[in-house]
């Protein structure tokens, strides 16, 4: 399974490309769009669109994973933030991926061991799964490989609890004990 993982921004979206095979994480590809400040926000969020549909027809992942939106106390960085993500999200749903969203918490949580983890120690867990030499940069990049990981950990859960919904449990009825 390949997954694209998005740490998503205005001025700096992070991105991931990892493939699992087996039990074996490999980074594909990872980096980041930049938009400029100076540019109006409508092209931002254009240039971000367009390099994103680029990405998932470079590397043809099956998934996305992004990041949630979480509590901001900036509210218009949390409103440009929520712009982005949009943007990214149009372009994964009109390239058919199918999309699924983490908190930060559940990223520190998968790729650390840890939902309160620093930035330093997931950057090194994601280092070490990955078997990379150094850690990504810039941060967003790091992150975006985290989200990536966290999908691919957490969706192996998500389509075993998916699976056993479907089947029968014959539970028994209060006194049939």
């Amino acid at each position: 399974m390949r997954v694209i993982g998005i740490d998503p921004g205005l001025a700096t979206v992070g991105y991931g490309i990892v493939e699992k095979n087996g039990d074996k994480y490999r980074a594909m590809d990872y980096g980041y769009i930049e938009t400029p400040a100076g540019l109006e926000l409508s092209k931002r969020l254009l240039d971000i669109y367009y390099s994103t549909k680029l990405l998932i027809d470079r590397f043809s992942p099956d998934e996305l994973a992004i990041e949630k939106l979480f509590f901001c106390k900036n509210i218009k960085t949390a409103l440009q933030v929520g712009e982005a993500r949009g943007a990214i999200l149009t372009a994964a749903a009109e390239k058919g991926i199918a999309i699924f969203e983490y908190t930060p918490l559940q990223v520190k949580q998968a790729a650390a061991g840890y939902g309160r983890a620093g930035k330093k120690q997931v950057q090194q867990a994601v280092c070490l799964l990955l078997r990379l030499m150094e850690i990504p940069r810039p941060d967003d990049a790091a992150d975006a490989l985290a989200i990536a990981l966290c999908h691919l950990q957490s969706s192996r859960w998500q389509r075993l609890i998916e699976e056993k919904a479907g089947a029968k449990y014959d539970f028994p009825v209060s006194g049939d004990r």
